[in-house]
C-alpha cells in the first residue's frame, strides 16, 4: 500500500513542550476560498489555539490565526474567527465523553497539512498538561540523545 503524501503547513512545537499527547485524531476544517489560498502560502499559526466541543455537538477550533490573503480584498474574513472542524459524529461523542470523564485533558491542534487530494486537515491531539519537572526531564532526555548522536557521528568520521 502506498504511503499517503501530505504537505505539512504548520506544526505546533509548543504543544509537544507543554503537553503529553495521549491520542491523535484527524479532522477536516471548514474554510472560505481566501483562507485556503492563504494556508497554501503558509500563512497559518496554531501556536495559541485549542479545540472544544460546543453545546450543539460541533467541534470548533479557537485561536487559529490565518493571515488575510493579499488579493482577497472584501472576501477576507476575520483572521482569528472560530472555525468548525469536521469529524464523524461517533468520534465527536467519544471525544466528548473522554473529555468529561477524565479531568485535565485538552484538545490541541498539533499540525495543519494538505492531504493527497489538496484538502486541508488538522491533526488534533488529546493532551494532558506537563508539570515543570516533566518539562525538565524531557529536555534532559533530548539533550542526552543529541550528545549520544553527536558522539556516534564523531566516532564514525575518525
Amino acid at each position: 500500500m502506498a504511503k499517503k503524501s501530505r504537505k505539512v503547513i504548520a506544526n505546533n512545537k509548543k504543544a509537544f513542550h507543554d503537553y503529553f499527547v495521549e491520542e491523535r485524531y484527524e479532522a477536516g476544517i471548514v474554510l472560505t476560498g481566501t483562507e485556503i489560498k492563504s494556508i497554501r502560502r503558509g500563512g497559518v499559526s496554531i501556536k495559541e489555539s485549542y479545540a472544544k466541543i460546543t453545546s450543539k455537538g460541533e467541534l470548533v477550533v479557537t485561536g487559529m490565526h490565518i493571515a488575510p490573503y493579499e488579493q482577497g480584498n472584501r472576501y477576507n474574513v476575520d483572521p482569528l474567527r472560530v472555525r468548525t472542524l469536521l469529524m464523524h459524529k461517533k468520534e465527536i461523542l467519544k471525544l466528548y465523553s473522554t473529555l468529561k470523564t477524565q479531568q485535565g485533558l485538552t484538545l490541541i491542534p498539533l499540525s495543519v497539512y494538505l492531504d493527497e487530494n489538496s484538502r486541508c486537515k488538522v491533526e488534533l491531539g488529546l493532551c494532558r498538561g506537563k508539570k515543570n519537572y516533566d518539562k525538565r526531564e524531557s529536555e534532559a532526555k533530548k539533550t542526552a540523545e543529541r550528545r549520544m548522536d553527536k558522539a556516534i557521528k564523531a566516532s564514525r568520521n575518525r
